[in-house]
């Protein structure tokens, strides 16, 4: 069985239901440790008495380090600063023998069995971010994306997962400085800082629109597939990472600014919005007062009508009705 573990509030709930729901239609034998963010997060996840997952509140999470640098961090900078605590709580406090930390605004289309079993019985895996030439913000951003990072609980495994909590109690902020930046630019040598490492090469684990521009997108026998562009190369899409997908107030939903192609947006997109809208539904279920997909507000101002019709002449405006996207 796999044990993966994520984090996430009351403002990411519909996220990270879509992202459980899917684990469970791949079919594959897992356990979900869910670090919810806030206490009416934690009260819904626990009325939805999801079998497969176990809730921790922040108040059975949150330790002395913790608490000490958390007034010194933005919400998002925090929950950067506790992701290696999470997978470590797991380890320490369940009876695992790994752990695989999983970004909340993700979706599976496939068993991430494969995923594994390139790993084999190195301690750690880690996945690059694959950036498209023109998307390129490795020297940023870090090779690494902390979206599937797994660890045994081994000395190999607790050596460099302990290592990276101390440097994210040390230093964790959404700003690039002495080349850090967030949690993830700690990963940069972990090939050569660490023994036991694993470069995950499936190109199937860790799409996302940061590199799906270098695939095409298609089913085949019903299974969702990827091609590589450059080699030719057929894969099954394991996950997806849909990063910077926000709900807008007027019923609107904004997928980014990097080109997405037609059969990315059917194949990839409307899928997950629609999941989006069905874990709404659970959770409004449960308590009909929660915006379960923290609705942003617009951000007009005088240069919204300029920034659409450069974005409509590069390929690059995806911001929609959501209504266009219900089941």
């Amino acid at each position: 069985m796999h044990n993966f573990c994520t984090l996430f509030d009351s403002n990411y709930l519909s996220r990270g239901l879509a992202l459980y729901r899917s684990l469970e239609r791949t079919g594959t034998a897992f356990h979900l440790y869910i670090f919810a963010f806030d206490d009416r997060c934690a009260a819904i996840l626990r009325s939805l008495s999801l079998s497969h997952a176990t809730v921790i509140p922040l108040r059975d999470f949150e330790d002395a380090e913790l608490l000490r640098v958390k007034p010194t961090r933005s919400r998002a900078e925090y929950c950067w600063t506790s992701t290696s605590s999470t997978i470590l709580f797991v380890l320490e406090h369940y009876p695992v023998e790994q752990c695989t930390y999983l970004d909340a605004d993700m979706l599976f289309f496939a068993a991430p069995d494969i995923l594994f079993t390139e790993m084999g019985d190195r301690s750690i895996l880690i996945t690059e971010h694959r950036y498209s030439p023109q998307y390129n913000k490795e020297a940023l951003s870090g090779k690494y994306c902390v979206q599937f990072v797994s660890f045994r609980k081994n000395e190999q495994g607790l050596t460099a997962l302990r290592w990276w909590r101390d440097r994210c109690l040390e230093w964790c902020y959404a700003r690039f400085e002495d080349g850090k930046f967030g949690d993830q630019k700690y990963l940069d040598d972990w090939m050569t800082r660490f023994r036991g490492v694993h470069e995950l090469q499936h190109p199937g684990g860790g799409m996302a629109a940061w590199n799906v521009q270098q695939y095409d997108v298609f089913e085949k026998d019903g299974i969702l597939m990827g091609r590589e562009t450059a080699s030719g190369g057929e894969f099954p899409v394991v996950f997806y990472h849909f990063h910077y997908l926000r709900f807008l107030s007027g019923g609107r939903i904004e997928l980014g600014r990097r080109v997405l192609s037609k059969a990315v947006l059917r194949l990839l997109y409307v899928p997950y919005l629609k999941a989006l809208q069905h874990a709404a539904e659970e959770v409004r279920a449960v308590d009909a007062a929660v915006d379960p997909h923290g609705t942003a507000a617009d951000g007009w101002n005088w240069k919204s009508p300029l920034l659409y019709v450069y974005r409509k002449l590069t390929g690059i405006y995806h911001i929609y009705p959501l209504a266009s996207f219900e089941p």
